[in-house]
């Protein structure tokens, strides 16, 4: 995976305890509110790209049912999106993300079941309640991967899965990898604009 997978592994989130059991193959929830053509393709945001993450970076799981989920953890890859979906498919990585966003475009890959809990916040209290979305692009070039696409799909993506479980839309729910509790990375880093983010987020 080369200088790509390094980097990325860099920024790894510190598990703890590592998950046990098989994968929760992707299908449609009973008591979900997905949308009807997110469903039907075995995902939870309409739209997204199935390409799931190696079990060993994630715990099956049966949010809200086990744990509720109230916050959404904003990241950055610290590599290109084929680089993290690579990583976050390696078993040796023991971390994933919900969700990833490309930069070019702003296409949005699923990775994990939002019911399922990913590895991703470096806080096991935080990763049973929240969801993880990376975003593709380095913190200190914010030109050229914090694109206007990349936002906007971002917005749409945390605004939709708020309204699926009743995540209020504020910086205290919508927080960056970098204001988990222990944290010790620094993304999304101080180009992410928040202001930009949230607007887009409450103009949904």
């Amino acid at each position: 995976m080369g200088a790509g997978a390094l980097a990325l592994g860099a920024i790894g989130y510190g598990v703890g305890v590592i998950g046990e059991g098989p994968s929760i193959i992707p299908g449609p929830r009973t008591g979900g509110a997905l949308a009807p053509q997110a469903a039907a393709n075995g995902v939870d945001q309409a739209g997204a790209q199935w390409s799931p993450a190696s079990d060993a970076n994630y715990r099956p799981a049966d949010r809200p049912n086990d744990y509720d989920i109230d916050r959404i953890v904003v990241h950055v890859t610290q590599s290109t999106a084929p680089i993290a979906e690579q990583v976050f498919r390696d078993p040796g990585h023991r971390a994933a993300a919900h969700y990833l966003v490309r930069a070019d475009d702003g296409r949005i890959t699923q990775m994990v079941r939002e019911h399922d809990v990913a590895y991703h916040a470096g806080n096991w209290d935080w990763n049973n309640r929240s969801i993880g979305i990376e975003h593709e692009g380095f913190v200190d070039q914010p030109d050229r991967w914090f694109t206007d696409a990349a936002y906007r799909a971002s917005a749409r993506l945390v605004a939709d899965i708020a309204a699926r479980h009743d995540i209020p839309l504020t910086r205290e729910h919508i927080v960056g990898h970098n204001e988990v509790p222990g944290a010790t990375h620094t993304d999304p880093g101080p180009y992410w604009d928040w202001d930009r983010c949230m607007n887009l987020i409450q103009e949904i």
